[in-house]
């Protein structure tokens, strides 16, 4: 097993952008732009992890759903080579050039221009996703399927990564009815139990909010990227959900919370692992 797994929720403003290290594989979740201190809107995370992480290569990029929000820094995608490509492959071209507005062309266009060109089926012997390729963490993913086209959200990809006794879910922005097709699959209810880290659907919108969801789950904390707050903003009731978690603050101080998010707490930082005594831990911290 691999000794820890780190989790980075880019500060992207109105956007999303996760990237996933574990023992031996880096892998991108969304492609988000913006933000990040001084950085300011020029902020791209793949560069950033070229240029400051001297990552050279990408395992896996899992694209939730061909929303533009999610497409910014695709042009820069080929800058890390990724070996392996996943995303929502059931929609067709034409419902996601509906999907998007037509000023947000020029990223759909690279995303279906990329999409065709990762056409090969991965092979086990190299998918990063396999617990035996990328140092025994697990990655369930979950693809609704049965909504309305008309809604890209609702076609989200939900990952839920497990390691060293922990869970986080990566949701993409599902909404009301993808999430009700969600919870009627019994694999999918028995793959989240346990969650100790959520991070909220549609940026922690009131559209994205399932009260139902939270039968089966009780999490110690929610992450939230997020731009401006907006009247729509479901924080309080995530805050309200959550049980609280000790985070580490850049000046060394500890604080307990519920949820935080991107907009008031910039890069947010998750490390699951397993320390030296043979016991799991969670650190959170932020900048």
């Amino acid at each position: 097993m691999a000794r820890s797994l780190k989790v980075v929720v880019w500060d992207v403003q109105h956007g999303h952008a996760v990237y996933v290290k574990t023992e031996n594989r880096n892998i991108v979740f969304d492609l988000g732009t913006g933000s990040h201190a001084s950085y300011a809107s020029e902020f791209s995370p793949l560069l950033h992890l070229k240029n400051k992480y001297g990552i050279e290569y990408l395992d896996a990029v899992v694209i939730t759903h061909p929303h533009s929000d999610h497409l910014y820094d695709i042009g820069n995608f080929d800058t890390l080579s990724p070996r392996v490509l996943h995303r929502p492959k059931h929609l067709t071209e034409e419902e996601i050039r509906k999907g998007n507005s037509e000023s947000d062309r020029e990223y759909v266009e690279q995303y279906l221009e990329i999409n065709q060109r990762y056409s090969i089926p991965i092979q086990d012997s190299t998918n990063p996703f396999r617990e035996a390729n990328n140092g025994g963490v697990k990655f369930d993913f979950f693809t609704p399927k049965e909504c309305s086209c008309s809604n890209l959200n609702n076609h989200s990809i939900v990952t839920i990564i497990s390691h060293a006794n922990s869970k986080i879910i990566i949701p993409g922005d599902n909404e009301g009815a993808s999430w009700n097709e969600l919870l009627n699959n019994e694999a999918f209810i028995a793959s989240i139990k346990g969650t100790d880290i959520l991070l909220a659907s549609h940026h922690g919108r009131e559209s994205g909010y399932s009260e139902d969801l939270f039968q089966y789950i009780s999490p110690y904390l929610t992450i939230v990227s997020d731009g401006a707050e907006t009247d729509t903003s479901a924080t309080d009731r995530y805050t309200r959900k959550s049980r609280g978690w000790p985070v580490h603050k850049r000046d060394g101080t500890d604080i307990s919370r519920k949820c935080l998010t991107t907009r008031n707490d910039g890069v947010i930082t998750v490390d699951f692992g397993v320390n030296l005594n043979g016991k799991s831990y969670i650190s959170v911290n932020i900048d």
